[in-house]
């Protein structure tokens, strides 16, 4: 009997490792672009695009290479620096792709954003960034 508890404990044990490994680095790459976008910092959030992104920002809209969306976001947090991010919603499509939805808080208002990831090769890339005026 103690062999069989051994066991089945192990195997617990194992399933949950197991389980973070495969969920914990979607929910974490969240968490990362979550940070950088409350600390305003395109540098950092810029490590996430793809090679090309779908950028909308106030003034600013359209597909932009990785640098050139980088200096965008760093005029748009320059403009308009940030006082609170909440990611409010986050999942996974059916296709496999990641998002969230969240509140970029500055003084002079409040952005509903919503960015998208797609997987490139072994990690998952910033598609699409938006900040809307609500």
């Amino acid at each position: 009997m103690k062999k069989i508890t051994a066991i089945i404990l192990t195997m617990a044990i194992a399933s949950t490792l197991f389980a973070s490994f495969i969920f914990y680095p979607q929910n974490d790459i969240i968490t990362e672009i979550a940070t950088a976008i409350k600390n305003g910092n395109s540098t950092e959030v810029g490590k996430y695009f793809n090679t090309t992104i779908d950028l909308t920002v106030p003034e600013n809209e359209g597909t932009y290479s990785k640098t050139q969306a980088i200096l965008i976001l760093k005029d748009f947090f320059t403009k308009n620096p940030p006082t609170s991010f909440t990611v409010n919603h986050n999942g996974a499509s059916n296709d496999g792709s990641l998002y969230a939805i969240g509140s970029y808080i500055t003084g002079s208002g409040t952005y509903r954003t919503y960015y998208l990831l797609k997987k490139s090769g072994t990690s998952y890339l910033i598609q699409k960034l938006e900040f809307e005026a609500e």
